[in-house]
């Protein structure tokens, strides 16, 4: 299969690296070079792809899809921050008849840790003595602080009845590829769940497996509605 790296940063470097492990062959690379300008978003471009994984910036994200979503091609979206603008980018994927993939976090383990968080929360929910904190610290160079990962966490919390303030809190610095975790604490006791990032690798792993398995599909899909059916 061939594939599009729409953002050829460090995330988009790791996905050529690791695109032949899962049958791809990359046929493009748009960077700031060739597309500052979303002039590399042409039909002629994307002949014979069959899914871009996009890894941007939050501020040219919807551009990208919207584009992708026109232009007939299935999409992975890992970029992150532009979430406001969800119901834009499932109208535009319902418009083109294209299948895309979007999640704050690709990483297999986040997505079990997102789980293991709600069932906390919702466990929890009724229990008054327990306050909650969420927090996560990613590298200096990271656009959106909170994570969107975190965020996703705190509105699942929300949802399984978790109405109490949560406090959340970021923090930038260094190379760290990303820790998340989610608290509770009482006078009698706390509780603490983490989930750590060794490297990047599990997040393109995930992109990867993603844009497998959206290729020839139609829909607009959250990574851990499908993380089961992954191979």
């Amino acid at each position: 299969m061939n594939l599009a790296i729409v953002g050829y940063g460090k995330m988009g470097r790791l996905i050529e690296q690791l695109a032949p492990e899962y049958g791809f062959d990359v046929k493009l690379r748009l960077d700031v070079d060739n597309n500052a300008k979303f002039e590399g978003l042409t039909k002629e471009n994307f002949r014979g792809v069959d899914a871009a994984v996009e890894f941007s910036t939050p501020s040219a994200a919807i551009e990208n899809i919207e584009r992708l979503a026109r232009l007939g091609v299935n999409a992975v979206i890992g970029t992150t921050g532009w979430f406001g603008e969800i119901a834009r980018a499932r109208a535009a994927v319902e418009r083109g008849g294209t299948g895309l993939v979007w999640s704050p976090n690709f990483s297999v383990g986040a997505s079990v840790f997102n789980q293991i968080v709600a069932e906390a929360a919702r466990l929890l929910a009724r229990q008054q003595e327990y306050g909650a904190w969420a927090w996560e610290i990613h590298h200096a160079t990271k656009k959106d602080a909170p994570s969107g990962t975190l965020l996703a966490l705190v509105e699942r919390m929300k949802k399984e009845g978790y109405a109490r303030p949560i406090d959340k809190s970021s923090s930038r610095a260094g190379a760290h590829p990303g820790t998340h975790e989610i608290g509770f604490d009482s006078a009698a006791d706390t509780i603490t769940i983490r989930h750590t990032a060794r490297s990047r690798e599990g997040f393109a792993r995930g992109a990867l497996r993603a844009a497998r398995w959206v290729a020839g599909k139609k829909g607009f899909f959250d990574f851990r509605e499908i993380v089961n059916e992954l191979e």
